[in-house]
């Protein structure tokens, strides 16, 4: 599940007439850095959920594999996107991904498949060593436990990637609302896990984050 529906308005006047995922880094629109990572590690079914200015993604996407998942007429969020384009997943666990960020490392999905363990969770995900996320204000999201539970609170960030199983959307009434409500009742049972990424992610939240993402990938590609 790529999450593409937000309105960037943090972007300014980058996204007056182009949703987010179409603004460019390093010469390539952020959906398509995002795709890259998600047909780069194998996952054949991929679901884009969309709303503002849609027309601009729904054209970009149309020769590439990708489900439309469109939010008309209000935005749903993480949890209500992710909820309505169920029937385009399936019910087993999913992938979701952020479209607003560039990485450097390892493929991020391909880190979380090796550390999963259904048994044990109900979600597990990509965390950002703090000097390792660039373009990112704040103290952090999570704190791993010793055994590796996640517990809200300053430490790691949130790469926006993760493995999450969707069964508990169904108990959720509301139909726009954020994952951090599933989230909550999963860490609750001691059930959403974190591992952290082995390379750096820049957030393209903010206009002076591209300069800082394009930078980023100079700097890897120079290694």
């Amino acid at each position: 599940m790529l999450f593409a529906a937000g309105f960037g308005t943090r972007m300014g006047d980058l996204t007056a007439r182009q949703p987010k995922p179409m603004i460019k880094v390093a010469g390539r629109p952020l959906i398509d850095h995002a795709l890259g990572l998600v047909e780069e590690a194998g996952i054949k079914r991929k679901v884009v959920n969309l709303h503002y200015l849609p027309d601009h993604l729904i054209a970009h996407l149309e020769h590439r594999d990708v489900h439309i998942s469109l939010e008309d007429p209000v935005i749903l969020e993480t949890g209500g996107g992710l909820k309505k384009a169920l029937p385009e997943l399936g019910s087993w666990p999913v992938f979701t991904i952020n479209t607003d960020a560039v990485w450097t490392g390892d493929n991020p999905f391909l880190e979380l498949l090796a550390k999963w363990d259904p048994d044990r969770m109900d979600a597990l995900l990509l965390l950002i060593e703090p000097d390792s996320a660039l373009g990112h204000s704040g103290k952090g999201d999570f704190v791993v436990e010793n055994s590796g539970a996640l517990k809200r609170g300053p430490g790691l960030v949130y790469s926006g990637v993760q493995i999450i199983k969707t069964e508990g959307l169904a108990q959720i009434s509301e139909t726009s609302f954020s994952l951090n409500l599933l989230w909550d009742r999963m860490l609750q049972r001691g059930r959403v896990y974190g591992t952290a990424h082995n390379g750096r992610w820049c957030d393209v939240g903010r206009p002076e984050g591209i300069d800082i993402a394009e930078a980023m990938l100079r700097e890897a590609q120079d290694v």
